[in-house]
């Protein structure tokens, strides 16, 4: 038997992926010769297919970051979202190993080297879509909450937001100590 998630906990995660995808592709689109040369020194796509992945990749983000606004989607956003973050950590865990950590991971506002949180990050994102991918417990959302998804959503935002900055600073930090 598949488990059920409460239907406003599966709301509010869905709310915070969407979220995510909404303001990474909002980042790609704003700044797209940024994420092409992030995309490029991943160097896992021939160069002269960067610019078409680029743009795929925003779109993708874009289209996913609305689809899991719609209940009526189902989970197909969800496992798509869960899928393409496994394909992100994939992606950094293969320069790891390569010994590429000083290119841009392409994921922010901010240029952040590559790093094992990164890839920590996005397993625990994996986690979290494939939860937003359970069915919803069968009972009718009432107007609490709608305050308990908009809440959620935010709390779940702040603490991505939050280790996302220490994660930047982390590798910031190890940096400033190997020059001194």
């Amino acid at each position: 038997m598949t488990p059920a998630l409460d239907p406003a906990l599966r709301a509010a995660l869905r709310c915070a992926l969407a979220l995510l995808w909404l303001v990474s592709a909002h980042h790609k689109l704003r700044d797209p010769a940024r994420f092409r040369d992030a995309l490029a020194g991943y160097r896992l796509i021939p160069a002269p297919a960067v610019h078409v992945f680029a743009a795929g990749i925003a779109a993708l983000e874009l289209g996913l970051g609305l689809a899991l606004l719609l209940p009526a989607a189902g989970p197909a956003p969800a496992l798509a979202t869960a899928a393409l973050l496994a394909l992100y950590a994939l992606a950094i865990a293969t320069n790891l190993v390569r010994g590429r950590r000083a290119i841009d991971c392409g994921c922010g506002a901010r240029p952040q080297p590559l790093g094992e949180g990164l890839v920590a990050r996005n397993a625990v994102l994996v986690g979290v879509a494939l939860a937003a991918a359970l069915p919803a417990a069968g009972r009718a959302l009432t107007w609490l909450d709608l305050a308990t998804i908009g809440g959620g959503a935010a709390a779940l935002a702040a603490l991505y937001a939050a280790a996302d900055a220490a994660l930047a600073n982390g590798v910031r930090s190890r940096a400033l100590r190997a020059r001194a």
